[in-house]
């Protein structure tokens, strides 16, 4: 068979176009009409002068810059200088440039101020697809997965060693002083690099020894202050704990595609718990939908009863287990001591009576209000069959009774609905997926910045990337017909 001749130094009378390059649903043109799109207002709102300045030299338009982060960020690409070198190679991003060919130093200068401003661009892809009648506002699930630091682990260290090795960077900068003054030179208009490397070094150890001075552990990594040292599927290692909030898409008619989802809210939690972020999770998906979806479903790290609590006084419905529920399950768990409001005390499933004893504060929450403490007495319960399968305590069975008892038996006795269960049934294939494609797609699992003000940004973006591929599938599929401004995109009614 004949071959089809090769000519590399061939020359085209009729040059192609720049739109001829890439094809008509190709995702690179979608993130172009979500640039093109955006309003005024939104600009101004990253905080980017759309229009430029008309003083000084040409600058590259920040359409062009904020085109290849996002589709960067759609792709897996997060690096400037991998960015840079797609701006030469590949055709999508030379379409989204129009030719130009901005280097690393440009594209991170624009990433460096503009990063944390960009979660309006997360608010604005969540908005088009609830005008669009995309996303089901039934449910949502909230989950956290732990993002490994830009950090070594040898380089967590204990206060003790921090003091030790601040002392060592003290001297080090003390001697590169004393060598710069004893010269016969006059000052060097810039630091010599030595000295540079070894302030900061100081720095960065000041900011490990005061986060270990004030953590439980003890400890903390010089490379990155901010980062915690957490189990990870790789091993014990800096990381963070990322937070966010996945909606589910409406099916539509698209030959049968899996169900998609949106990222509707992120956030770094300090530290590995997440009790604490369930409610503020909740408000930021919330202010960027513009309602609250009607069932949460979060896992057991969730529960707490100052949260059920809050979602009750707000009447948001939340499906959660609990965190201890095999214990609750057991014969002489205090949930199965009634309580006589007559007499103000407790009886046992044996009968005995626990009397109200006093109050206890919470130590792990002084904030909250204290427990109440019902205590039966020694010689009763040592004289009870159930003696050790329900205390071993000779001075007799304590229960402590939290402030919000009512809440937690209340949300116990929902969790026992089908309805509650089928709900809760639906967390795993919500939330878990995401953070699967996010980690194994995007390359997620292993942050590229350092810092929980850096890492809270880059986090967004990958939301963001995450929220266009949806969206994409979306417009090809001919369910998301176009980019519409913000002002003609309002927010749903509550």
């Amino acid at each position: 068979m004949p071959l089809r001749p090769i000519a590399r130094s061939r020359t085209w009378l009729l040059p192609p176009t720049l739109d001829e390059l890439i094809p008509a649903d190709h995702p690179a043109r979608f993130v172009g009409m979500l640039v093109d799109s955006l309003s005024p207002a939104e600009w101004a709102a990253m905080g980017i002068a759309a229009d430029g300045n008309h003083l000084g030299a040409p600058g590259y338009d920040p359409r062009a810059l904020l085109s290849v982060w996002l589709y960067g960020f759609m792709t897996g690409v997060r690096s400037s200088r991998k960015l840079e070198a797609a701006c030469r190679e590949q055709l999508a991003y030379r379409w989204l440039t129009g030719w130009q060919l901005p280097d690393h130093n440009t594209l991170w200068r624009f990433y460096q101020a503009h990063r944390e401003e960009l979660r309006q661009v997360l608010k604005r892809t969540v908005r088009t697809a609830v005008h669009c009648g995309l996303v089901d506002l039934a449910v949502q699930a909230v989950d956290g997965s732990k993002l490994v630091a830009n950090a070594a682990r040898t380089q967590t260290l204990s206060a003790a060693d921090l003091e030790a090795l601040l002392q060592r960077a003290e001297a080090a900068i003390a001697e590169l002083e004393a060598q710069n003054a004893a010269g016969e030179d006059g000052p060097p208009v810039q630091l010599p690099p030595e000295l540079v490397r070894a302030e900061a070094l100081r720095k960065r150890v000041r900011q490990a020894l005061a986060r270990a001075t004030t953590e439980e552990a003890g400890q903390a990594n010089v490379t990155d202050p901010e980062a915690t040292l957490m189990k990870t599927r790789q091993g014990t290692a800096p990381a963070f704990n990322a937070q966010a909030v996945v909606a589910p898409l409406l099916p539509g008619n698209d030959g049968g595609r899996p169900a998609s989802f949106l990222i509707t809210g992120t956030g770094i939690a300090p530290g590995t718990a997440d009790s604490a972020q369930l409610l503020p999770m909740i408000d930021q998906a919330a202010d960027i939908v513009g309602r609250s979806a009607a069932l949460t479903l979060a896992d057991a790290g969730y529960h707490s009863g100052a949260n059920l609590a809050a979602c009750a006084a707000r009447g948001q419905a939340v499906a959660m287990p609990e965190a201890h529920e095999r214990h609750v399950k057991a014969p002489y768990h205090q949930t199965r001591f009634s309580y006589g409001a007559a007499g103000g005390q407790y009886r046992c499933p044996e009968g005995n009576v626990l009397p109200f004893v006093g109050l206890m504060t919470n130590s792990r929450h002084p904030g909250q209000p204290p427990y109440r403490v019902y205590q039966a007495a020694g010689a009763t319960c040592q004289a009870c069959p159930a003696f050790t399968a329900c205390t071993i305590n000779a001075q007799g069975r304590r229960l402590h009774i939290s402030p919000y008892a009512g809440d937690l038996r209340r949300h116990r006795a929902w969790m026992a609905t089908p309805e509650a269960q089928a709900g809760y049934a639906r967390r795993k294939t919500l939330v878990e997926p995401v953070f699967g494609i996010l980690k194994e797609q995007f390359g997620a699992r292993r942050v590229l910045l350092r810092g929980v003000v850096n890492v809270r940004a880059e986090w967004t973006l990958l939301a963001v990337g995450f929220n266009l591929r949806s969206l994409w599938r979306c417009w090809v599929a001919g369910r998301l017909p176009q980019w519409t401004s913000t002002a003609a995109c309002p927010a749903p009614a509550a």
